[in-house]
């Protein structure tokens, strides 16, 4: 008989995997912001290895300070939560315990939990919009109405930045030992960015002295992570249902492949995330550019073209003989940009990507992976393009990527279908391509003059605007799909 709802590991009745350790037997030293699915598939994963091999008071108290829905499902729960992991030919179940539950909306509570003497590391899963960092300068972001809120009244915070310098502030006062900051997010050098929006928001909100003191105090060590996370959907939940013999509203899937590369700088301790996998290094920036230079960045390329080449999912856009030509193409002119770095052959790590990308049983939305375009593709495309430009090397991979997200930013289908454009400056988009949407010139000059976006150096070359003009006017004229067979026909002699 099948319980209506998972709150025990009692409840299970199926083939899954049930955690290695009595959870009430362990104690919270991690408070989480932002878990969502790819905390519960990714470092929620890892600590509950950690607590299953290891032990310690390690487990998670999660922090949503947006939707309330994780918090609620999760709660319901007592933390606990399934993760199936989707292989090429079957799939695996897990139950996952180290959550121990979940604050939302709540930033009076979150502050307590943040001075709780017994948490000594916060992780970070909010995206870059949900710092409030501007991106050149590294500084609170003062056109962010939470930041602006925050810094008027520091005590009553409720933003990343402002509740994260309340805990220290409080801390400090009460000779609680620090803890460690660790970002978790898809950015480069996320641990300095993180480091020097906290160092300027405590600047501008409590004055020099504490900005000091988080400097030389405060650890905030780099990662970079890597796993595979689909949205959940219907068939996740109906799924779980079978593998656990319950109802489980929490569940999430993901890929087997995870990978976790952590700068080791922990001085109050921290997990033994080894037992996950997790790899401890001095410096984390050639595996993070790595990742950002050739999965992210190919994400970006294919999930525009994909999508606007009617591709629903990766798995459908590797299935596509030139679609798939123009992932290879990104993974090797991606890799001619990047230095050597020792155990990891780039060819390998291309085949080992193009192989996670087609698993057929992973349902990894194009549309999803599309969403925040301005937020992502400075880092994953614009800034391998400025360094193409500067080595002389071949820069229209990157010009087709940029081309067919100003395609996808018409918010509309070749055969006139609309789509919503998910991206924090989606209005700005909308009025600057207003009107220019039948000129491939005309779009192409629009958003480059996108303010503080595409580097200024490459707005100005005439071959980088050469190259994303003629990828638009066939995506134009013709379709994208035509764009697409074009631009792989190009890239490889055909």
């Amino acid at each position: 008989m099948m319980h209506a709802r998972l709150t025990s590991v009692d409840d299970v009745n199926g083939p899954a995997q049930l955690p290695g350790y009595v959870p009430q037997e362990h104690g919270v030293g991690i408070v989480h912001i932002g878990p969502g699915a790819f905390h519960r598939a990714h470092q929620a994963v890892m600590t509950d290895d950690a607590l299953a091999h290891v032990g310690g008071a390690w487990r998670i108290v999660g922090v949503s300070l947006r939707s309330a829905k994780s918090a609620t499902e999760l709660n319901k729960q007592n933390g606990l939560y399934t993760l199936i992991q989707r292989g090429p030919v079957a799939s695996t179940a897990r139950v996952i315990a180290a959550i121990d539950h979940v604050i939302a909306s709540d930033p009076e509570a979150t502050l307590q939990m943040l001075c709780d003497p017994a948490v000594r590391v916060v992780t970070l899963t909010v995206t870059e919009a949900g710092y409030g960092i501007e991106r050149e300068s590294h500084q609170p972001d003062m056109n962010n109405p939470v930041v602006l809120s925050d810094l008027e009244n520091p005590a009553e915070a409720v933003g990343v930045l402002g509740l994260l310098v309340a805990s220290i502030v409080r801390r400090r006062e009460a000779g609680v030992e620090p803890f460690t900051i660790l970002s978790c997010d898809n950015l480069p050098t996320n641990g300095k960015f993180l480091r020097d929006g906290l160092i300027g928001f405590a600047r501008s909100s409590y004055g020099s002295e504490l900005a000091k003191w988080i400097k030389h105090n405060i650890a905030c060590p780099c990662s970079m992570v890597d796993r595979i996370t689909p949205a959940p959907t219907s068939d996740t939940f109906n799924d779980v249902a079978h593998l656990i013999g319950c109802e489980d509203k929490a569940a999430v899937e993901s890929e087997p492949f995870i990978q976790w590369i952590i700068e080791d700088n922990f001085p109050s301790g921290r997990p033994g995330w080894e037992a996950g996998g997790a790899l401890f290094v001095a410096d984390v920036t050639l595996y993070e550019r790595m990742k950002l230079m050739m999965l992210n960045g190919c994400h970006s390329m294919l999930a525009y073209s994909g999508y606007l080449a009617g591709k629903p999912f990766v798995r459908d856009v590797m299935a596509d003989e030139h679609l798939s030509m123009l992932v290879q193409r990104h993974f090797d002119k991606a890799a001619e940009l990047l230095q050597s770095l020792p155990g990891v052959d780039y060819t390998d790590y291309a085949s080992e990507l193009a192989e996670r990308f087609s698993n057929p049983s992973i349902a990894h939305r194009t549309f999803q992976i599309a969403s925040d375009g301005t937020e992502k593709l400075p880092q994953r495309i614009f800034q391998p393009a400025m360094e193409a430009l500067e080595s002389d090397k071949d820069v229209r991979p990157f010009a087709f990527a940029t081309a067919m997200w100003m395609r996808f930013c018409l918010q509309r289908h070749d055969d006139g279908g609309c789509y919503e454009l998910h991206d924090p400056r989606s209005a700005e988009i909308a009025q600057l391509v207003k009107g220019n949407g039948h000129n491939s010139s005309l779009l192409s000059d629009a958003i480059h003059s996108l303010p503080d976006l595409i580097p200024h150096k490459l707005r100005l070359n005439d071959a980088w605007r050469e190259s994303v003009t003629d990828v638009l006017t066939i995506a134009l004229n013709d379709g994208c799909v035509a764009a697409v067979r074009r631009e792989a026909e190009m890239s490889c002699g055909m």
